[in-house]
């Protein structure tokens, strides 16, 4: 289990403060007590998703679909910081990204450490 704190939710929240959308996913993983997969889990039913693994294989799954994106060097500095804003940008401008869970997606991320998750693509180079 992935577990966000009060304290880490209140520094999303004041990245993300115009965007309503991560405001609720925001209030669904504090209602989770910061169970990260849970709520992601609970959002990727509404948005029409059938997870078919437990809740903590589906979130890395989904993570690593994307790791790709995720991980471009262009946004890779902010998450090191802790900062989503630029990187959710850029993934609500991709059709076929689960909007609704750009939020969980990239706090896992970092809470994995993003060196850590990006480092099967940079041996690649």
């Amino acid at each position: 289990m992935t577990t966000v704190t009060s304290q880490e939710i209140a520094q999303f929240r004041s990245q993300l403060t115009d965007d309503l959308r991560a405001m609720e996913v925001l209030d669904l993983i504090e209602d989770c007590d910061g169970d990260l997969e849970d709520a992601a889990m609970t959002l990727a039913i509404k948005a029409g998703q059938e997870p078919e693994r437990a809740n903590s294989e589906w979130l890395d799954a989904l993570a690593r679909k994307w790791r790709a994106v995720i991980c471009e060097q262009e946004y890779r500095g902010e998450l090191l910081t802790g900062s989503i804003k630029e990187m959710m940008a850029y993934l609500y401008t991709m059709p076929t990204f689960p909007k609704v869970l750009a939020v969980p997606v990239l706090i896992y991320v970092i809470k994995q450490g993003v060196n850590n998750f990006c480092e099967p693509l940079d041996l690649l180079k």
